[in-house]
């Protein structure tokens, strides 16, 4: 069977609840940012707007318009079942402005959603010895800090669900190097975890849908991210050495999988490996539904736009379950 028996943002939710699936995979990718590549435009993210405030309300609007249209020609060129917004300026008042924008031009076509995490990821280079004393030196403040973060987040996430129009959130604080998470999974579980945990309980409660982005090598805190009762897990990122196999027979019954279509080949390995990473992750992924077509991380800066339509070509010809 090829092709979708219902509208993107339906299909994306059948998966999101691993639902009996029908027609093709969803596909979405946490961020395209070859939008210079394929439209002659750049990403919303990549767009300065310090005069902001200078600006008459007709130019914002023109600027609004054409980001919101760009989201939107993204999703339809490359078959997107979801689109992840990027507000900029990122104000609580832009953002409903930008939801509002794509639901007008767009409908219920596609499943919408933000960035919502607000729980501790790697730091930066810079911070990260300060943030390993805290933990031993002030492990109480930190916890203030955690909980602070959640309060502001769900405050703002009620705002959100009151005025309307989005479907979830993508929780995207990274926790994860290739080699393990950024703390122990016993430090993990007394300042990452318990957070987490209040987060996506509280977006539940709101009729969210919730997606847990990590890269790296999620496995020695996978159980404690499965506590927090996301509805999916991205990136599943092999160069962390995540299986899709594995997460499949481990995970599989309880949380819909995302990724796993290795970046890294996508941008420096052959053809054939960006192929066969692609079919992998079809393969393993697919069986029973709660599978989500994406790459491991997202379409970044300076990968080739031919290796990821190459593979969305493998997802169009292979990624269809069967009447």
């Amino acid at each position: 069977m090829d092709g979708r028996v219902s509208a993107p943002r339906e299909d994306f939710i059948r998966a999101l609840e691993r639902q009996p699936p029908a027609g093709r995979v969803p596909h979405f990718e946490l961020v395209f940012f070859l939008t210079m590549q394929a439209f002659g435009k750049v990403h919303p993210s990549h767009r300065s707007y310090h005069q902001w405030d200078q600006m008459e309300e007709k130019e914002r609007e023109l600027h609004r318009r054409d980001m919101a249209g760009l989201f939107i020609d993204t999703a339809r060129r490359f078959e997107h079942n979801a689109i992840f917004l990027h507000p900029n300026p990122g104000t609580l008042a832009e953002t409903l402005r930008m939801i509002d924008l794509v639901r007008e031009l767009s409908g219920d076509t596609y499943f919408l959603m933000l960035h919502g995490d607000a729980t501790f990821g790697i730091p930066n280079g810079a911070q990260l010895e300060a943030f390993a004393y805290r933990l031993a030196d002030d492990a109480d403040g930190v916890k203030r800090e955690a909980q602070q973060m959640v309060d502001n987040a769900v405050r703002r996430a009620e705002a959100i669900s009151q005025h309307g129009g989005l479907d979830g959130f993508a929780l995207c604080s990274d926790y994860c190097f290739n080699d393990g998470p950024f703390i122990s999974p016993g430090q993990f579980s007394e300042f990452v975890t318990p957070y987490l945990v209040q987060l996506v309980s509280a977006y539940r409660d709101m009729g969210f849908y919730v997606i847990k982005h990590t890269d790296g090598n999620i496995m020695p805190i996978a159980d404690q991210l499965l506590e927090a009762n996301p509805h999916a897990l991205h990136s599943l990122d092999p160069q962390g050495d995540v299986d899709m196999a594995e997460m499949k027979r481990l995970y599989g019954e309880q949380v819909c999988l995302i990724g796993n279509i290795n970046c890294g080949l996508m941008d420096t390995g052959t053809v054939e490996e960006a192929e066969a990473s692609a079919r992998y992750a079809l393969r393993h992924g697919m069986p029973g539904g709660g599978y989500i077509f994406s790459t491991s991380n997202c379409i970044y800066t300076g990968m080739p736009l031919e290796r990821y339509e190459r593979i969305l070509d493998i997802w169009r010809a292979e990624g269809n379950y069967a009447a």
